[in-house]
């Protein structure tokens, strides 16, 4: 059986997955990236803690693709959600597509995304993809009737990738005003990208652990975000091991 494939930016973000992985789970090393292997339940699941930023995150999907072929990849971590939105802090959200917030250019008229650049980051037959990333209906739908049945409140919606975060209300206004978002986060749409390269579902559910407003870390907490988000990917897995 072809295995799940986690993603993480950072090991905080994969901590309690992996306490949750089968007492035989190894470490196993792909091309320039340490996954940890193991089984949920009858589910093989490999788990990598991939680093921070766009191109960690493309690097370890692209390697651990190839290798490992997996059936289905989850993105998942925290993330910082906008004003209005109705998601508070260990709230969750999963995407419908991914947004890359800053690939474009800045002229003296205003902002220029890839599309009116007449740039696509990726042509598939005749299809062209500018800055926004599509993510697997089927399984973002399963994730939005998993919350519904067991009470938690997640928000399903458009994601924004940035490689300079929002530290301002103003910036923040600005993004998802753009491009209707309800959350932002540094890796999720190269994850989204790589995938659809690649022809493997994605599904991304990240933890709010801020709103985005003036940065102070000091209201932020991202150890619920993180627990929250990996407690719900354990019941995402768990679900996938029910018969249809």
């Amino acid at each position: 059986m072809n295995p799940v494939l986690i993603i993480t930016a950072v090991p905080q973000e994969a901590g309690l997955l992996e306490q949750a992985l089968a007492c035989n789970a190894l470490p196993l090393t792909i091309g320039a990236f340490t996954c940890v292997q193991g089984v949920c339940g009858t589910l093989p699941v490999t788990i990598c803690a991939a680093g921070v930023g766009k191109i960690n995150a493309a690097a370890a999907t692209a390697a651990l693709l190839g290798h490992l072929r997996p059936r289905l990849v989850i993105n998942t971590g925290c993330a910082g959600a906008y004003a209005g939105i109705g998601l508070g802090i260990g709230d969750l959200a999963v995407a419908d597509k991914e947004v890359l917030g800053d690939e474009g250019v800045m002229t003296s008229a205003g902002w220029l995304d890839l599309q009116q650049m007449k740039m696509p980051c990726f042509t598939k037959e005749d299809q062209q993809y500018f800055n926004e990333i599509p993510l697997s209906v089927v399984a973002s739908e399963k994730a939005v009737h998993l919350a519904g049945r067991s009470g938690i409140n997640l928000v399903r919606g458009t994601f924004i990738t940035v490689s300079t975060c929002s530290g301002t209300i103003q910036q923040g206004e600005q993004l998802s005003s753009r491009f209707g978002g309800i959350c932002e986060n540094m890796e999720g749409g190269a994850v989204a990208l790589t995938c659809l390269r690649y022809g493997v579902e994605c599904l991304e559910v990240r933890g709010v652990s801020n709103l985005v407003e003036e940065r102070n870390m000091k209201a932020w907490d991202i150890p619920r975000a993180v627990e929250a988000a990996q407690q719900f990917v354990l019941k995402y897995l768990e679900e996938m091991t029910r018969p249809e």
